[in-house]
């Protein structure tokens, strides 16, 4: 079974109000891209993926005239996908949902969302303290995660969690200190979120389930300038670093285990300050023992690191068109 995640930029930006793909030569939301570009190459995308399920992030809008899961169908149908059911969990606010995409034929996936007294459902509200000054915080997802039991193709079932966890930049703040006490608030959230997150799984690590955690979490050792000051990223809290009940995802783990040298990378993002490129390692797929069980094989489907990725080079072309992201897929055999 391959199930992949993927970050599709401006996403929403290339259907109608009915989710009919807008296959013209009007601008996309990246740069210098026409909708009609970006939707053949996330297409040329997808089918080379040929996977059985797919994490969408940054999927199209739900909202009172749109429909995630009418667009994502109606793309899969003119992209010639197998993939080609959606699936949508709680909505946001943000026009960006997250929504599985999967291959009917093969295997099943229904929206399931678990609660614990100190884990409620992703659409509530977390009470914890976050600066410890013995007051809670409420805080919410801007973008609830989406809980899956998904059967896969030998009717052993798989809980899926798709994630986008994201600390807004510090709109509005005047000065530089109105800028860092936003920025230092808005990733105490995040971190906030992250343990939200760690606590359902732990729930599910206890209960020895089949689990994975898939998607952007934005987050990462190195990556934020006051990371520092809270001592762990998001992606260590999820992964369980440390504890009994741990994660695993081996791109991110070889991040975490040094200060300095080559990393994976699953982004590409261009700094007109600098006029340059950086690279990010943002999009995991972290997994449970039982599923490290089923000899998983992972792979950052990168344009220039992937040898298979660098000597096709539509596909390569494809991946740069698409998304600012690149997807990550994850091979499982049967269940013992």
């Amino acid at each position: 079974m391959r199930v992949a995640t993927y970050n599709i930029e401006w996403f929403n930006a290339l259907f109608d109000d009915t989710g009919a793909p807008l296959v013209d030569g009007e601008w996309s939301g990246r740069w210098n891209v026409t909708r009609a570009t970006q939707l053949e190459a996330v297409a040329h995308v997808l089918r080379a993926l040929d996977a059985d399920a797919v994490m969408i992030i940054e999927a199209p809008d739900t909202s009172r005239h749109r429909s995630a899961t009418a667009a994502l169908e109606q793309f899969a149908a003119w992209a010639g996908l197998r993939a080609r059911k959606a699936v949508l969990g709680f909505v946001n606010d943000t026009q960006q949902e997250i929504a599985l995409i999967y291959d009917p034929d093969r295997v099943g996936a229904v929206h399931d969302p678990q609660e614990a007294p100190d884990a409620p459902k992703f659409d509530g509200v977390l009470q914890i303290d976050l600066d410890v000054d013995a007051r809670e915080d409420h805080v919410r997802f801007s973008k609830p995660p989406l809980e899956l039991a998904v059967t896969d193709p030998h009717g052993a079932v798989l809980r899926l969690i798709g994630a986008h966890l994201k600390s807004k930049a510090p709109h509005g703040a005047g000065d530089a200190r109105a800028v860092l006490k936003a920025s230092i608030a808005n990733r105490r959230k995040q971190l906030a979120q992250a343990i939200w997150l760690r606590r359902r799984t732990e729930q599910h690590l206890a209960a020895g389930e089949a689990l994975i955690v898939l998607g952007d979490l934005n987050d990462g050792p190195g990556l934020d300038a006051y990371e520092h000051l809270f001592g762990r990223s998001s992606v260590e809290i999820v992964l369980g670093e440390g504890q009994a009940l741990q994660l695993h995802d081996p791109h991110a783990r070889q991040a975490l285990a040094q200060k300095i040298g080559a990393v994976h990378t699953t982004s590409r993002f261009f700094m007109r300050h600098e006029q340059r490129y950086m690279q990010a390692l943002l999009d995991y797929i972290m997994v449970s023992p039982e599923v490290m069980s089923r000899a998983p094989v992972w792979r950052i489907w990168h344009p220039f690191d992937d040898p298979q990725c660098w000597d096709d080079k539509v596909l390569g072309a494809a991946l740069l068109a698409a998304s600012d992201h690149f997807p990550v897929t994850l091979d499982i055999g049967p269940a013992s």
